[in-house]
């Protein structure tokens, strides 16, 4: 219905610092999620189902996995006007800098988005997980004359603290905003929510980075000037000049920013009832790969998601997300843990060959024990080893690993020797 009419851009983040060392070698957007996605998938998903299909991705940082996943994932119709294109920071005889913010990607990627007709752009970040059908915003946008329309979710004054709050009249008009108030600022910014939030306490508009402009708005804020940030610039000077206007979502959505929320996030998927419905009608998309049945022998599990792929003789594995060509031997047992898999498997050949130098295979060994842990992918875990994370570690970095928050991370590609003990 809107596809004509909309351009969306997601924007990859910086240097995703924060969830390193995840970030090491890839973007944040490229960061595997639920076993089988990246977290560009879930940005890219809303717009498909929502009917919009013109998107670009805006990004600076270890951009190579993220273009190939896109290049190998969206391809629409040769008859189509569609697109899911990379706009990596470039050089041009006009501008010669990095990405310096938010709004700054947008400013810079603006001669290549301008090609196009459009009358409204929809700006996403590539680190969130939700599902939103983005047609119901922009029906709204235009039906109530908006210049610009933000996204906003309910949160208590304890969340509060941590986000851009909106204050909004009994028309949803945007009167006034505050990044970051502290627990004395917030108190008298309650906006008019929903009966289940007011219940929940959640009587405070949060920003959910999610923006909707005219095309004409954008461009005039852009351009001419050196504003860089949309949460901190260019949304509050738009506050009581242009028309501004929340679209409240009261659905599940968590912002990617830290190794915590990404590994509670990746673990909240095997609840009983998830708050995130992979098993939506509007499906995730993501890269269609050719992968065998998993294949599993002997093995207890309780509350796991298991992707494609994987051959796993564990004795146990509870609270747990198993991405693709897992590997997992026997006696092995997993206790809240994401492990992300492999992105290929081991010839007989070279697995009788890594045998006989008695190095670790790909994937996790046999009589191992695994909490609170993060397994990146193409790691070599060997045997008798155990990885135990809690709060009781203090963040540390190490050759093969990083702890953050008491949660264990194996750096991708590692060797992890037969008996190493981490954490515990």
């Amino acid at each position: 219905m809107y596809e004509s009419k909309v351009i969306s851009i997601i924007l990859g983040g910086g240097q995703g610092s924060r969830l390193s060392p995840l970030t090491a070698t890839r973007s944040k957007p490229a960061v595997p999620i639920a076993g089988k996605y990246r977290l560009v998938d879930i940005p890219i998903s809303n717009c498909i189902n929502s009917g919009l299909r013109r998107m670009y991705v805006l990004t600076q940082f270890n951009s190579a996995s993220l273009n190939k996943h896109i290049k190998n994932t969206y391809n629409f119709s040769f008859f189509s006007h569609a697109f899911v294109d990379i706009l990596a920071a470039e050089q041009t005889p006009s501008n010669t800098a990095w990405y310096q913010g938010t709004a700054d990607a947008v400013r810079q990627s603006l001669h290549h988005i301008k090609q196009h007709d459009f009358e409204y752009v929809l700006i996403l970040s590539g680190d969130q997980l939700y599902q939103m059908d983005f047609s119901v915003m922009i029906k709204n946008h235009i039906e109530k004359g908006a210049e610009i329309t933000i996204a906003t979710i309910p949160v208590n004054a304890k969340d509060g603290t941590s986000f851009g709050i909106l204050k909004a009249d009994a028309d949803l008009n945007i009167t006034c905003f505050t990044e970051k108030p502290n627990a004395e600022k917030i108190i008298g910014w309650e906006s008019e929510v929903g009966d289940e939030m007011k219940a929940a306490g959640r009587h405070y508009l949060a920003s959910m980075g999610i923006y909707l402009f005219n095309k004409d708005i954008l461009i005039n804020m852009l351009e001419g000037n050196d504003r860089h940030d949309f949460g901190k610039q260019i949304i509050p000077d738009a506050v009581g000049v242009n028309k501004i206007i929340s679209f409240q979502y009261e659905g599940y959505w968590t912002d990617i920013g830290n190794i915590d929320s990404f590994f509670e996030a990746n673990l909240g998927l095997t609840d009983d009832i998830p708050e995130f419905n992979l098993f939506a009608r509007d499906p995730i998309y993501s890269r269609a790969r050719m992968l065998p049945p998993s294949k599993l022998g002997g093995t207890r599990l309780e509350n796991v998601i298991i992707a494609d792929g994987c051959i796993i003789h564990a004795e146990e594995i509870k609270r747990a997300v198993i991405g693709i060509r897992s590997r997992i031997g026997k006696g092995t047992k997993i206790n809240g843990a994401y492990i992300m898999g492999c992105d290929y498997y081991q010839t007989l050949e070279e697995i009788n060959g890594i045998a006989t130098a008695h190095k670790p295979l790909t994937g996790i060994g046999e009589n191992c024990v695994i909490e609170n842990a993060i397994i990146d992918k193409n790691c070599y875990i060997g045997n008798n080893v155990v990885i135990k994370g809690g709060s009781h570690l203090p963040d540390s970095d190490a050759e093969t690993h990083t702890v953050k928050e008491g949660i264990i991370v194996i750096k991708k590609s590692a060797y992890i020797p037969d008996g190493t003990v981490i954490g515990a």
